[in-house]
């Protein structure tokens, strides 16, 4: 029995694998953001199937600099400029076949602290990749969100809302690309997360962090995100929301495992002690499939 389920699931994978195969043999990619966590795994992925080239497009001239260094593919290309730069990102979406946006200001205390910033970046950046949509004409256009979009209590949470809600938007007005939005929880990987304070707490001999004990947050491993996305690619359409099925964790159990010397320092500002992946306005309209729900655009 077990056997038979390793050999149906591993035909899907095959078969999963083709049809994307397929969707990017030739195509041209832009990654906005594209020198971050998921952003960098993502570009290592496309580069495994027959595509024509991958822009990855980012602020972070170290980021590129370092993502050169570990990618050596000649149809890699590396564009430093920012989102806010409206002739830049027209410049870098020229000729390309599908959009992946995930750059953003995701930092709590960062954007908490730099609102004006925040809210330029997460939604007037999403904008302007809209109107350079409206101009290059892509195929495909996909929008990297979070579970603080379902139903927002911090600045980061409400500004990747509005970034779904445009994307929703564009996706069943503008009729010569198919958009998506991918909602994901935290990922362990990813820069700048919880585990890295705890590592450093720990290697100086520090009680680790915790915000409160009560809290619990989904995750999931970053290869599990970007095989995510590529599942998605060929259902892109009509500004959907794709939200995988993920584990919740218990953050005081998470913390365990790193350290048992810990310290209770509170919730951040607009903290949430749990999160959701699917608010329940949209869980009445979603389509539940075994791995995701599926929301339809609300225009």
């Amino acid at each position: 029995m077990f056997k038979d389920w390793i050999n149906v699931k591993s035909k899907k994978k095959t078969k999963l694998k083709s049809v994307v195969r397929r969707e990017l043999k030739n195509q041209t990619i832009l990654i906005t953001g594209g020198a971050g966590s998921i952003g960098s795994y993502l570009t290592k992925k496309f580069l495994e199937f027959p595509v024509k080239a991958v822009r990855v497009f980012d602020i972070n001239e170290h980021g590129l600099f370092q993502l050169g260094r570990t990618i050596k593919d000649k149809r890699l290309r590396l564009l430093l400029g920012d989102i806010l730069d409206e002739d830049r990102l027209e410049l870098a979406g020229n000729g390309v076949d599908i959009v992946v946006h995930a750059a953003a200001i995701k930092n709590l205390e960062i954007s908490e602290y730099n609102p004006i910033e925040t809210i330029d970046t997460n939604v007037n950046g999403t904008v302007n990749l809209i109107k350079m949509v409206m101009k290059t004409k892509p195929k495909k256009f996909i929008n990297i969100s979070t579970d603080k979009a379902a139903d927002p209590t911090t600045l980061y949470g409400t500004t990747k809302q509005l970034s779904e809600r445009l994307i929703s938007w564009a996706g069943v007005h503008l009729s010569k690309t198919k958009f998506a939005s991918i909602r994901f929880g935290n990922v362990f990987e990813s820069r700048g997360n919880v585990f890295e304070v705890w590592e450093e707490e720990k290697k100086n001999n520090k009680p680790i962090s915790i915000t409160d004990p009560a809290m619990k947050r989904y995750f999931f491993h970053i290869n599990d995100a970007t095989n995510f996305i590529l599942e998605c690619l060929p259902l892109v359409k009509k500004g959907y929301i794709f939200v995988p099925k993920m584990k919740k964790y218990s953050v005081k159990e998470l913390a365990s495992r790193v350290s048992k010397k810990q310290k209770i320092i509170g919730k951040r500002h607009g903290e949430k002690l749990s999160e959701f992946l699917v608010s329940d306005e949209e869980r009445k309209r979603a389509t539940e499939k075994t791995n995701m729900w599926i929301i339809p655009s609300n225009y």
